[in-house]
């Protein structure tokens, strides 16, 4: 079997056996890369850097094999030693060109790895080099004046998503194992889910985020809300790349170390579940809503305990409150210049106008009272969530309206849109399931278990309680077995 189409999981054990060599595990990825110029995904190669990390890696192993990290039962060198892997363009990668998709800063060779990117590398990683993005991330599908478009593998005419669809693609078209991006809003789920991969978007603050861009590079602070995470082709794999990312900071891992709790149950009939198929605030078609049917008779078949009734939150102002936040922090890179027209803009709204500008305008220059008043019902909104998973293990959600969309990248923004069922519907109702986990940093993952009559993948959504990552991830491998 071509070794490039195995998992992460497969790949490993086969590094383990000395059935295949690192380099010659990445010189098959490289040269699937070269051969597959449409797929526009990895944009930025370190092909010659990857190939004398990955003989590095295989003299690594020769040495530790029957070695200490052997008898102890870890992979001798680094959870991930001679895996190879990308990385998503908006993760500073020391001495390889990080541009985030922007014109701007397309000669930025960063002298410093991003934190996630230095983890990866310390567990033996090998990065082949850099996935596409939007500009700055500021899209949920992916396309710039630098890179182009990075086309959904399983039709070009549909979009990969966005922001991390180079990442999702990648993994998709057997370029990488696994991939690396980030979530703000579904910047990480919702390419898994139109490119049929598993995602994980990780617990609030367990990977760490400098080194992302936006902010600018340089700075040390990001959104508060931005979670670091894998992409893959199963759920076994999300855990291995999880094993690598997760841990304290630089100026914390002195005195701080992470433990995240196992699963909570063994087999999935003992788990809770809660699902929540549809809404009004947000619509799905109607084969997605067959899809969650589907979902909750096998569980119910298994004899899992599902409640499909209660609701840890409305999603109206969830979403709201989410959308104020995200604007609020976004305006911390704005140039001084643009934030004084964004200022003088708001002052001249009238109260009764709830326009969507309007409200952008409001969150993009909100004193810092009324933030700190967004950020009490944030942590109101934790709480509620925590109550909700006292008494469930994992809810179960859409990942979004429909299967993937036609491509708009060649669109003005005030153009897009996406229809639903025959409705012309909001071009960003297609995160708005995913962004329920947005201000409260839960853990959630994106699951494919299902295709349209298109053969475009589908993909569910299971969030979990904060830092039961874990869970999250063993529910997926136990829904993958029982619907796939």
């Amino acid at each position: 079997m071509n070794p490039t189409h195995l998992s992460a999981g497969e790949q490993l054990r086969a590094l383990e056996t000395g059935e295949i060599s690192s380099r010659e595990l990445t010189a098959a990825h490289l040269e699937r890369i070269a051969a597959h110029p449409e797929y526009n995904a990895v944009v930025t190669l370190d092909g010659d850097r990857a190939l004398a990390a990955a003989e590095a890696a295989d003299e690594r192993r020769a040495r530790e094999r029957g070695g200490d990290g052997e008898r102890n039962g870890e992979r001798a060198g680094g959870a991930l030693l001679g895996l190879p892997v990308t990385v998503k363009d908006s993760l500073e990668t020391e001495g390889l060109r990080t541009a985030c998709g922007s014109t701007e800063l397309a000669d930025h060779v960063p002298d410093r790895d991003a934190d996630a990117v230095a983890r990866l590398r310390a567990a033996g990683a090998i990065v082949l080099g850099k996935t596409n993005t939007p500009p700055m991330c500021q899209d949920i599908q992916t396309g710039n004046p630098l890179f182009g478009t990075t086309p959904n593998p399983h039709d070009p005419t549909r979009t990969a998503g966005g922001s991390s669809g180079g990442s999702a693609a990648a993994v998709a078209s057997y370029l990488s194992p696994l991939a690396i991006g980030s979530d703000l809003a579904g910047s990480l789920r919702l390419p898994g889910h139109y490119c049929g991969v598993h995602s994980l978007r990780t617990s609030r603050g367990i990977v760490p985020a400098r080194g992302h861009v936006p902010r600018p590079p340089g700075w040390l602070t990001t959104s508060d809300m931005l979670a670091i995470g894998p992409l893959a082709r199963s759920a076994a794999d999300l855990d291995l790349a999880l094993d690598a990312l997760a841990g304290p900071s630089p100026e914390d891992s002195p005195a701080w170390r992470l433990k995240l709790p196992a699963p909570r149950r063994r087999r999935l009939r003992e788990y809770r579940v809660g699902v929540w198929a549809d809404d009004p605030y947000c619509r799905v078609d109607a084969e997605t809503r067959a899809l969650l049917e589907r979902v909750s008779k096998t569980l119910h078949d298994l004899g899992s305990p599902v409640d499909d009734t209660t609701r840890p939150t409305d999603m109206a102002s969830s979403d709201r409150l989410f959308q104020s936040l995200m604007y609020a922090g976004s305006s911390a890179s704005a140039s001084p210049e643009a934030f004084a027209a964004e200022t003088a803009a708001a002052a001249h709204l009238t109260p009764d106008d709830r326009s969507p500008g309007a409200a952008f305008l409001r969150a993009r220059t909100m004193r810092h009272r009324d933030w700190m008043l967004a950020h009490e019902e944030r942590r109101q909104l934790r709480e509620r969530w925590a109550g909700y998973f006292a008494d469930l293990d994992v809810l179960i959600t859409p990942s979004a309206p429909t299967a993937a969309v036609p491509d708009q990248t060649s669109l003005p923004l005030p153009d897009r849109h996406i229809t639903v069922d025959g409705e012309r519907r909001g071009y960003w109702d297609q995160t708005t399931w995913l962004n329920l986990v947005g201000p409260v940093g839960l853990p959630a993952a994106t699951l494919p278990v299902g295709t349209t009559s298109d053969g475009l993948p589908l993909s569910i959504q299971i969030i979990g309680p904060h830092l039961h990552d874990r869970t999250v991830t063993r529910v997926a491998a136990l829904l993958d077995a029982a619907l796939n």
